[in-house]
């Protein structure tokens, strides 16, 4: 099957959306420079290179080739949905950009960041059983629904509706499971595994069912298929493929990456404790000793 469409162009050049990518990197990059003033460290280096590689790989996903051809083929748009939900934003998480914002504020604009990670609002929206049932709906409610069909044929639905939505909607999923960003309250380690590991459900029932549809789901990729040439239905396989396959992948990834931080959590306890025991026994023979 060829994977592009013939005589498509490759770049969508988009102004807008390169400006505010650009924006967000530079400002960013800004905050983390003052973030090391003030702390007299620099900012670790690894959660800068996380967010810049977000942000190349959000520029390559609504800028390059996938966005033009998300209209014209289904498995540029999945291609798009796996890297913006399972490697964009938790590249974003994984930067610290809510504690990077919080120490560059001063005084007041903390405590006002503090009160809003402490409201209801925030707490109910970070709840990690709702932000699985917020992920798996939207994952569903693109591909099962009309929605689907207006998004490829308008190009502002996809624009300024499917992109935001579904980058906000993971940025939630992610924020509370993984990384060491601030929030209020952080869910139990067995429950960010267990919540990374049930979104495998719907993305792999997902991509079974537009793997093995014995008809092409979208009228729109039919009509674009016969003006291209390319088979509807063999794009539409390969697409579930990809979403069945390479989803169980990345999930498993970041389910490493949540096992890695409970050990470390379960290491610090280990040596707090240590260090509690051995100051107490210290405290105990220097009262003997006196005694």
């Amino acid at each position: 099957m060829p994977l592009a469409p013939p005589g498509v162009a490759a770049w969508t050049p988009d102004l807008f959306v390169a400006a505010n990518l650009l924006l967000l990197t530079v400002l960013y990059l800004w905050a983390a420079r003052r973030a090391g003033l003030r702390l007299g460290t620099r900012w670790p280096w690894i959660r800068t290179v996380s967010f810049i590689a977000a942000m190349v790989l959000l520029a390559v996903t609504y800028l390059g080739p996938l966005s033009t051809w998300s209209h014209l083929l289904f498995w540029p748009h999945m291609a798009q949905h796996l890297v913006v939900t399972m490697i964009a934003a938790p590249f974003i998480v994984l930067s610290s950009p809510v504690r990077l914002l919080f120490i560059s504020l001063d005084r007041g604009g903390r405590h006002r960041l503090i009160r809003i990670l402490r409201s209801r609002t925030v707490t109910v929206l970070t709840n990690p059983a709702l932000t699985w049932v917020l992920f798996a709906g939207t994952l569903l409610g693109i591909h099962v629904t009309p929605f689907m069909e207006w998004m490829i044929d308008d190009h502002d639905a996809m624009a300024f509706v499917e992109r935001p939505l579904v980058l906000v909607i993971a940025l939630l999923f992610y924020y509370p499971l993984i990384g060491t960003d601030l929030i209020a309250r952080r869910p139990a380690p067995s429950i960010r595994l267990l919540s990374l590991g049930l979104m495998m459900i719907p993305e792999t029932v997902l991509g079974m069912v537009i793997h093995f549809a014995p008809v092409p789901l979208y009228p729109a990729y039919i009509e674009s298929g016969a003006l291209t040439g390319i088979d509807a239905m063999a794009d539409q396989k390969f697409a579930g493929a990809m979403m069945w396959a390479i989803s169980m992948v990345l999930d498993g990834i970041w389910m490493m990456v949540a096992g890695l931080e409970w050990w470390r959590d379960q290491e610090r306890e280990t040596r707090r404790l240590e260090r509690t025991e051995q100051r107490e026994a210290l405290e105990a023979s220097t009262r003997d000793a006196s005694g």
